[in-house]
């Protein structure tokens, strides 16, 4: 539904832990006369305006990819910071934070998981855009795919972020430096529909021959 931004009354609502530069406020509408040709169903084919393969992908499925790319961003710039800042020794420490094996472990670990989720994550979109470029429907299978790569990439980059945070100490509690930010920012990502444990269920369903009725898939 289309309607000028004048008619509606914005309201500030968006006093939250993180995120919060995206400004998503909400808004109301009163006693306004939308007609026929400005209201449409994104999702509906019938209704699509343009035949491109961004618009065979639901809204869903973009919000779920859109925060999991979100939090791929969020856990990298975290998990850089660290690494920048590993050389520094620590109150009582006798070395290095790099210097450490926990360290060192911990930070490998984390790598492994940053670059897995986004490579699953990557790789079923690259399958679907080719099959939304060929007009071709997105069947099931492939979009409980993009469920299951999603919030698995965002429960992936939580555990990244609070490696690094934790790994960082005392510092990183500081505004000033480029951790506890990143870490709300994280967190309130986690929050999300997209990123709710129910997700790794519709997908399970799925892969276990089930039907699945969830507009989220």
């Amino acid at each position: 539904m289309l309607f000028q931004k004048s008619k509606a009354a914005i309201r500030d609502v968006w006093q939250v832990v993180g995120l919060r530069g995206t400004g998503s406020d909400t808004y109301t509408v009163t006693d306004l006369f939308v007609p026929t040709r400005y209201t449409f169903v994104r999702e509906s084919p019938a209704d699509r305006r343009e035949d491109g393969p961004l618009y065979r992908f639901t809204s869903y499925q973009l919000y779920g990819a859109g925060f999991a790319g979100v939090a791929l961003g969020i856990a990298r710039a975290t998990l850089d910071a660290f690494i920048a800042m590993s050389g520094k020794v620590p109150a009582l420490a006798s070395k290095a934070l790099r210097e450490s094996a926990v360290v060192q472990s911990r930070i490998a670990i984390a790598e492994a998981q940053w670059r897995s989720s986004r490579a699953f994550l990557m790789e079923t979109l690259d399958a679907m855009w080719k099959i939304a470029s060929r007009g071709e429907a997105l069947e099931l299978q492939q979009r409980a795919a993009l469920r299951l790569a999603a919030v698995h990439a965002i429960h992936q980059c939580r555990e990244v972020v609070e490696t690094a945070y934790h790994l960082a100490g005392g510092p990183a509690i500081f505004e000033k430096e480029r951790f506890e930010r990143r870490m709300r920012d994280m967190h309130t990502v986690a929050q999300q529909v997209q990123s709710q444990f129910i997700n790794f269920e519709m997908a399970g369903q799925v892969l276990l021959g089930f039907p699945s009725s969830s507009k989220l898939i």
